[in-house]
Parts: structure tokens; C-alpha cells; sequence
């Protein structure tokens, strides 16, 4: 794997049950320095708690610097950040919502990253927002996400990237360069035996940076890729590279919402079930609760987690960041826990299933799929990717 780095301990984190009790947990261990990243942070039960554990840390002298998404975070601008502004912790807003309604690029292109690091020493990367696992009338069972617990020598690009992007926004907020030094530097001596790599996807350096980790994994794939993800609308690049997969014998599954908060996306993606059904991939809606996550096993060895979707949005236009990791026991866990995922809160659809659609439930999808591939070109950018 590209920039695999051994040396890390990575522990999965599976739903806001297990992510948010040991996220508050790490705040009240930090002693000099949190960055904080995410697209959503809520005004809610959950955002309350994890506001509350960031004044905390402020109060004592640790420095916190929390930079949310000016689209994802609106109702944090009006309610959390002058509290947080009140207790010393430094908040940036990436792109402010000023227009509303455009689909212009430069407002699709959001912070989507949910990363965090702790005194240099430790950080959390995946896909949870800080949001509330369960929505208000919502189903009985929490939003399921992924994030992982890292330490080690891939905390050096982590810590690098989190600081890079605060001096770039605080320059274009304030017009004026911060050249202040990390008062925790990363810690990013060997501590276990996991060989990851952090990869981020921007505007400039690294416009393609985790497709291209993506297809670089479904090209090598010998005998199973098993694919999670809440927006699913690949590009020609990949789903060729997922038919080429099929087409020499790997068995490949792909877990996808069926409860939608998105419904145009979700008909949308319905419109390519035919097209993967054809080539023998197996298809599975996750109907027990919201399907947010955005993780990856492949071959048992190789395996991702992060913020990265596979569509448009997140491939192309927004600031992403997985984790991609190198290591068989961390794969068979995730595998595992996807695998439990299937049995329990899915169901398969199968292409005699899609014969007995309705004409109006078919041109429902095809609609709607040629609505998002415009949106995509009003944005700027073609079906080639």
C-alpha cells in the first residue's frame, strides 16, 4: 500500500455507543493542544456533551482549535460557538453559507472531513459527525458509522494536514498568515504492529487521492471486496474497475442505505443495481437504521475508514480524510462487523427482484439518475471520473 507506514495501534470504533464516550475521554486526557475537524456538529444531546468536554479542556489551559463546516454546521454557528467562543476555544468556519440554492462548485466543495487529534499523541478518523446516533422519530436503532482510535508514526502526516488546513482557512478568514508552532507536535513513534496510511483528498495536491487508493485495491483484489457506503454514485472509473473484479472471479458485496435522508441519490443509485446485478455482485439495503458509514474490506488484508463517500461529492469536490490499513486482524474485524450488519439490518436484491419493478418505480430511478449526473455537470465536472 502507498505511504504505508508500520509501527500504529488502530482500534475500530463502531457507532456513536462506542466513538463518543472515547472521544470525551481523550479531551479530558489532553494537556496542551486538541484540533478538531468535522462537517456536522450539532446542536443536540451529543454536540452539547462534546462542547462541554472542549470548554472543559480550555478551562484548564489546553489549547482547542475547532474548525467546522459552514453548510454541515449552521446551527452550531447560532447556538454553540459563542459559548465555545466564551470559554477560549478558537473556532474557524470553512466556506460560510452565504448563497443558497447554487450548485455552483465552490459551494459544493465543503469540509467533510471528522478528524481529531489530541496533544499530538493520538487522534480519531471515520465517518461520525458530532450528531445524536438516534433522530428524532427516526428508527429505534442507532446511525451506522465507523471511526478508528490511531496512534503512532501515521499521527505525523495527521497532525501535518490538521495544521496546514488551520493556517490555510485562519489566512483566509483573517487575511493574514499564522505561522504559531504545533504546541504539541505528533508523537509518531512506533507503538503496535498495524501498517496504515492516512490520505487525504483536497482541491490541489491530492484531487484523486483516495479513488485512486480505492482502485488500486479493487485492481489488486484476488477473492472478495466488501464495500459500505451512504452515497454510492461511482464514476466510470470505478465501476469499471468493480466489473473488471467481477468479470475475473472476485466475489464483491456492497452495503447501501435503504432508509434514505437523501432520496434523489438514493433512487438515483437504485438506476445502477441492474447494471452491478448483471455482473453477479451482490447487493444488500441496510434497513435497520440511517447506513452512514464509508468503509472497505478487501482480500481480508487491506481495509479503509474515513469520510470519503463514493460519489461526485466526495471524490471531486469535498475535503476528505480515511485511514487505509494494511492488516489482516483489523480487517477480519471489520469484515466481521459489516458481515453482522448484513445478517441483521439487511436485505438482498436480487435481479429477479428488479424484473418485478413497476414502469413508474423504473423511470423514478432513471429520472432521478440523470438529475444527479446533471448536477454534476452544472457543476462542473463529467462522468469520466
Amino acid at each position: 500500500m502507498k505511504q504505508c507506514q508500520p509501527g500504529n495501534a488502530v482500534s475500530l470504533l463502531e457507532n456513536g455507543e462506542q466513538y463518543f464516550p472515547a472521544l470525551e475521554a481523550a479531551i479530558d486526557r489532553a494537556e496542551r493542544e486538541i484540533f478538531l475537524q468535522v462537517y456536522i456538529f450539532e446542536d443536540d444531546k451529543t454536540g452539547r456533551r462534546i462542547a462541554a468536554a472542549l470548554e472543559r479542556a480550555a478551562a484548564r489551559g489546553v489549547t482547542v482549535k475547532v474548525m467546522v463546516d459552514g453548510f454541515g454546521s449552521r446551527r452550531f454557528l447560532m447556538r454553540l460557538l459563542p459559548r465555545l467562543h466564551e470559554q477560549g476555544v478558537q473556532v474557524l468556519i470553512y466556506r460560510r453559507e452565504v448563497r443558497k440554492l447554487s450548485l455552483h462548485r465552490h459551494r459544493l466543495r465543503r469540509l467533510h472531513r471528522k478528524v481529531v487529534v489530541i496533544d499530538g499523541r493520538e487522534a480519531f478518523v471515520g465517518g461520525i459527525n458530532i450528531i445524536d446516533d438516534f433522530t428524532a422519530g427516526g428508527p429505534p436503532h442507532p446511525r451506522y458509522d465507523f471511526a478508528v482510535h490511531v496512534r503512532g508514526p501515521v499521527l505525523a502526516p495527521i497532525v501535518s494536514s490538521m495544521n496546514r488546513l488551520w493556517r490555510l482557512v485562519a489566512w483566509a478568514s483573517f487575511r493574514r498568515r499564522q505561522q504559531l508552532p504545533l504546541l504539541a507536535p505528533a508523537q509518531a513513534e512506533p507503538v503496535g504492529e498495524i501498517c496504515a496510511a492516512y490520505v487525504v483528498r483536497d482541491n490541489l495536491r491530492f484531487r484523486h487521492a483516495i479513488e485512486d487508493a480505492y482502485l488500486a485495491a479493487i485492481d489488486g483484489a484476488q477473492r472478495e471486496i466488501v464495500i459500505a457506503s451512504a452515497y454510492f454514485f461511482p464514476g466510470r472509473r470505478f465501476r469499471q474497475a468493480l466489473i473488471d473484479a467481477a468479470e475475473r472471479g472476485v466475489s464483491i458485496t456492497l452495503l447501501l442505505q435503504g432508509i434514505a435522508d437523501h432520496p434523489l441519490q438514493r433512487y438515483a443509485t437504485r438506476a445502477l443495481y441492474p447494471y452491478f446485478l448483471r455482473q453477479g455482485i451482490r447487493l444488500f439495503e441496510y434497513h435497520r437504521s440511517h447506513l452512514h458509514a464509508k468503509v472497505a474490506v478487501v482480500d481480508g488484508r487491506w481495509a479503509t475508514v474515513g469520510s470519503s463517500n463514493i460519489d461526485a461529492f466526495s471524490l471531486l469536490l469535498a475535503r476528505e480524510a480515511n485511514i487505509f490499513i494494511d492488516d489482516s486482524s483489523f480487517a477480519t474485524q471489520l469484515r466481521a462487523r459489516l458481515e453482522h450488519a448484513i445478517c441483521n439490518g439487511a436485505s438482498e436484491l436480487r435481479a429477479s427482484d428488479w424484473r418485478r419493478l413497476s414502469m413508474l418505480q423504473r423511470a423514478l430511478n432513471w429520472v432521478s439518475y440523470q438529475l444527479v449526473r446533471l448536477a454534476i455537470g452544472l457543476a462542473g465536472y463529467g462522468d469520466k471520473h
